[in-house]
C-alpha cells in the first residue's frame, strides 16, 4: 500500500510565478516588478553563432590571385641594411611609410649602423624625424635599441619574434615585419589595412590584430604565407579603402561578401 501522507504535511509554497497568472505575470515583467527568479522567462536573445571559417578552396583562389598580380610584394619603407630598416619600422608606428622614407633618408646616411646612431645622439636624430608623428619617443627608442644592440646581441638583429621585442620600441608588429621582410619567417604582421581587409571579405575576423593574425596563420597555405600580409596590405592601401572601396577594379570581388561591396 501506498505511504499515507503525514497529517501534518504542509503543502508546498508557491511560488511568484505560481500565483500570478500569466497575463499578470508578463505585467509584472513589463513594469519592472520584482517576482521570482523562477518567474522570469529565459533570455530571448540569440546566441551568438560560432564563426565559420571561410571555404578553404576560396581562400587559395583569393591569394593565387594575388600572386598572379604581384609575384614578389615588397614594403615601401626604404632601408638600405637590416638595422635600418628595423629603425625605419619602429618610427613608421602611427605614421605613413611616405612620412618615414622622407625624414629617414638623411638620417639614415649619417647613421645606418647601431654604433652611428649612438654616436649621432637622441638629440640629433629628434630633430632629424621631427616630422614625424611621436618623434620625441622614436628618437629615445631608437637610440635606446641602438645600444641594446650594441650591448646584448653584437650589434646584430636578433632573429625571433622575443628577442626582437626585447628593444624599446619594438612591440609584435614591428618583430613580425622584420622578421618576415629581413628573414623570410612566413609571419603576419596586422596593420589597420590588413586588420580593415581581413575582417572585411572576410578572411579571419577578429576584434583585435592578434586575433586576426592568428586567425590567418590557420587558413592561409603554406604557398602564400611569406607574402601574405604584403598582399593584404598593398590591397587594402590603394584598392579595399576604408571609406570608399574600389571595388570596381579589386581583382577579388567576385570572391568577396562584404557588406559594403559596391558592386
Amino acid at each position: 500500500m501506498p505511504a499515507r501522507a503525514s497529517k501534518d504535511a504542509k503543502p508546498a509554497k508557491k511560488s511568484a510565478a505560481q500565483e500570478m497568472g500569466a497575463a499578470d505575470l508578463a505585467k509584472a515583467l513589463t513594469q519592472g516588478v520584482e517576482v521570482s527568479k523562477a518567474a522570469k522567462p529565459e533570455s530571448s536573445k540569440p546566441k551568438r553563432a560560432r564563426q565559420k571559417k571561410p571555404d578553404p578552396k576560396i581562400v587559395h583562389e583569393i591569394f593565387e590571385r594575388f600572386r598572379a598580380a604581384e609575384p614578389a610584394p615588397k614594403g615601401e619603407l626604404e632601408h638600405v641594411n637590416v638595422f635600418t630598416f628595423l629603425v625605419a619600422v619602429v618610427l613608421s608606428a602611427q605614421a605613413t611609410d611616405a612620412g618615414v622614407n622622407k625624414a629617414t633618408r638623411a638620417l639614415f646616411a649619417l647613421a645606418d649602423t647601431p654604433e652611428k646612431m649612438v654616436a649621432l645622439g637622441e638629440d640629433k636624430v629628434r630633430d632629424m624625424i621631427k616630422t614625424i608623428g611621436l618623434f620625441r619617443a622614436k628618437a629615445k627608442n631608437v637610440v635606446l635599441l641602438s645600444k641594446k644592440l650594441i650591448d646584448d646581441y653584437g650589434s646584430k638583429i636578433p632573429e625571433t619574434r622575443e628577442e626582437l621585442q626585447t628593444l624599446p620600441g619594438v612591440g609584435r608588429k614591428t618583430a613580425n615585419v622584420v622578421m618576415n621582410n629581413s628573414f623570410g619567417a612566413p609571419t603576419i604582421a596586422v596593420d589597420t589595412h590588413l586588420f580593415r581587409v581581413s575582417n572585411r571579405i572576410p578572411l579571419a575576423r577578429g576584434k583585435t590584430p592578434i586575433a586576426v593574425e592568428l586567425g590567418l596563420e590557420k587558413i592561409i597555405p603554406d604557398e602564400f604565407k611569406v607574402h601574405a600580409h604584403h598582399w593584404l596590405i598593398l590591397h587594402g592601401r590603394y584598392v579595399c579603402k576604408a571609406r570608399r572601396p574600389e571595388c570596381e577594379r579589386c581583382i577579388i570581388s567576385d570572391l568577396c561578401n562584404a557588406p559594403d561591396k559596391r558592386i
